[in-house]
């Protein structure tokens, strides 16, 4: 068990997807000529895609060891499936926010619907596959696999959670333990509503521990020997190799008010027509980055590879005041007018950083500096394919390589760019998030060996119990980021867990990768150093 934890690392393959157009009945049309207009448009279909694949497999391989790796694609074992769509619009129920009767009576509404069934409903949309990164919700759960989870492993989590939630037919109950930093708390519990708005019915009853600090704390080495303990099941934003923390999506997809960055569905949008203002080659043909560099070491080190008079690492480098931002209305972090640098780099603080799905949503070329950390979604990034690698210990010169890389394979390098940025818009979309969440409770819920009871000190939640309370920014984001009501299909399908060799063969590929970016790296110093 311990052993399929050191493959928890920073990697994995995320799947292409190819959308094809529905197929609309005529009326006018014969059965028969509907049968052989049906037939044809599918031949046709299924010629071209594998004529697409085909081309586009001939111009990505290339005859030098660059090329190949490259090419490095997403992985085909597991594809997206096409959702079939109906013919016309679904009926779609509404859930009102009703602050009036909410401030009246200061319970929540018992109107909320608590059945959802959309399988069974005429002409809704049949569910699409999983991204792969899904698939680590098997591996993140796994230590618990054959022992479950009883009530007194769930206590031991309590050390250091921020609170317990409680899911019992459909509604959720809150026991707070401790405040935790800004808003983070808010909205997570905020977010898990809106799961419940949009699967009424659907989360599994459930009690669990969430700790809110960054930081990993389960740490596996402690449960690791053949008469070990099952570990605490504590769920948080992201974990490590060394850590058995239950991974979860970040507050900020919900809006992050103190910093001003807004949830991620509409921020999504913006930062894909903040694609559209400028072309690749025609940003600025340097690294850039901005952030709070008191926050780790590895980030003042970063400010070292700024420009100066005696040295060009093609790095941008900006110290983020916050304050600042606050006090002028954060008029100088717009993340959407940000995407006009070639290159960007992604580097973690005190750990991983919600600033990875912004960087990489920009087309242009991330550069990631060597993490430690991994949330639930970045092990889905290859090396090479998703973004370039940059070493932790010599960032300065990682940096200049692969700017001038880049600079001189233009077409190679806006690749990479666009192979994250749609990996972003497709497989990080709210759609994706909510289900990421749901399957993960779900399989999660299935572990506890004990029935889920409500805390005599929990209170009931629901989104009138925050929202109609909240204020300025936060009310702001709550209200922008609210699901309307249930949705008009069922929760994406779950791809089975990874097998090991198919495991290795991903950590394999990563490793490579980086290895042979290492290695190119290391002639175009020496050539650099043989010609000075």
């Amino acid at each position: 068990m311990r052993d399929s934890r050191r493959w928890k690392l920073y990697s994995h393959l995320s799947e292409s997807i190819l959308f094809l157009p529905p197929f609309m009945k005529s009326p006018a049309r014969s059965s028969s000529a509907a049968l052989v207009f049906l037939l044809l448009f599918f031949v046709g279909a299924f010629v071209c895609t594998r004529l697409l694949n085909s081309t586009q497999t001939q111009t990505q391989v290339g005859t030098s060891a660059q090329d190949s790796i490259l090419t490095t694609r997403a992985s085909q074992l597991y594809p997206h499936q096409t959702p079939v769509l109906p013919e016309k619009p679904p009926e779609i129920l509404e859930i009102p926010l009703n602050c009036t009767a909410f401030d009246l009576t200061r319970t929540c509404p018992s109107s909320y619907p608590t059945t959802s069934s959309p399988d069974q409903v005429p002409d809704r949309p049949s569910p699409p596959t999983c991204p792969d990164h899904f698939r680590w919700i098997h591996e993140d759960l796994r230590p618990w696999a054959h022992t479950g989870i009883t009530r007194d492993t769930l206590q031991k989590a309590r050390r250091t959670a921020s609170f317990k939630l409680v899911i019992v037919n459909g509604k959720a109950y809150l026991e707070t333990y401790v405040k935790s930093f800004q808003s983070r708390d808010t909205f997570t519990l905020w977010g898990i509503l809106q799961l419940l708005r949009r699967y009424p019915g659907k989360v599994p009853d459930l009690e669990l521990m969430f700790d809110c600090v960054d930081w990993p704390v389960i740490l596996s080495r402690f449960y690791s020997g053949p008469n070990s303990s099952a570990p605490p099941p504590l769920f948080r934003y992201c974990g490590d190799d060394r850590s058995l923390d239950i991974v979860f999506p970040d507050w900020s997809f919900w809006g992050w008010p103190e910093i001003n960055i807004a949830p991620w569905g509409n921020l999504l949008k913006q930062l894909e027509e903040g694609n559209k203002r400028s072309r690749w080659v025609d940003r600025q043909p340097y690294a850039y980055w901005k952030g709070n560099p008191a926050v780790a070491a590895t980030r003042q080190d970063l400010l070292k590879c700024n420009v100066s008079e005696e040295q060009d690492w093609n790095a941008r480098v900006y110290a983020q005041d916050w304050s600042r931002e606050v006090k002028d209305g954060f008029k100088q972090s717009d993340l959407a007018s940000q995407c006009v640098h070639r290159y960007k780099i992604y580097i973690e603080g005190s750990a991983w950083s919600v600033s990875n799905k912004y960087i990489l949503a920009c087309d242009s070329v991330t550069l990631i500096v060597k993490p430690r950390y991994y949330d639930f979604f970045t092990r889905g990034l290859m090396p090479v394919h998703h973004y370039w690698p940059i070493k932790d210990n010599d960032k300065c010169r990682s940096i200049k390589y692969a700017v001038d890389w880049g600079n001189s394979h233009k077409q190679k390098a806006q690749a990479i760019g666009k192979a994250a940025s749609n990996l972003i818009q497709e497989d990080l979309k709210m759609d994706y998030v909510y289900d990421y969440m749901f399957h993960l409770l779900s399989e999660y819920a299935k572990l506890l060996q004990f029935k889920p009871t409500i805390p005599r000190k929990a209170i009931e939640l629901c989104s009138e119990a925050m929202a109609c309370q909240a204020k300025g920014l936060e009310k702001q984001f709550m209200m922008e980021s609210m699901v309307k009501g249930p949705a008009i299909t069922s929760p994406c399908t779950m791809p089975p867990p990874y097998d090991p060799p198919s495991l290795f063969s991903v950590l394999r590929r990563q490793s490579n990768s980086i290895k042979q970016v290492e290695k190119w790296e290391k002639g175009y110093w020496e050539n650099q150093h043989k010609q000075s």
